[in-house]
C-alpha cells in the first residue's frame, strides 16, 4: 500500500512541474489606481492557491477550537461524576 501511495504522490508531483514548465509566460495583475504587477503564470496560480488554503484554514480554526474546547470539558465530566452512585444491593 505504501508503494502505491509514493507512486501516486510520484505522478501528481510529475504533472505539477510540467504544468508549471509549460506556463511560465508572463502575465500582467491588474490593480486599482493603476496598480501592475506582472510575474511568471505560474507564480500567480501558486500565490493565488495558497491563499485559498489559508483562508480555509483559518475558517476552520473557529470550529477547531470550539470542538476542543467542549471535548475538555466532557472529559473533565466524565473525570468527576456529578452525583455519586449507590452501593449495590
Amino acid at each position: 500500500m505504501r508503494i502505491v501511495t509514493w507512486t501516486i504522490r510520484l505522478v501528481v508531483f510529475i504533472l505539477l512541474v510540467a504544468f508549471a514548465a509549460k506556463n511560465v509566460d508572463p502575465v500582467t495583475l491588474r490593480f486599482y489606481f493603476d496598480l501592475a504587477v506582472q510575474a511568471p503564470l505560474v507564480l500567480v496560480l501558486f500565490g493565488f492557491f495558497a491563499a485559498g488554503v489559508l483562508f480555509g484554514v483559518l475558517a476552520m480554526v473557529g470550529s477547531l477550537l470550539r470542538q476542543r474546547r467542549e471535548i475538555s470539558s466532557l472529559k473533565k465530566q466524565t473525570a468527576t461524576p456529578a452525583t455519586p452512585m449507590p452501593p449495590p444491593i
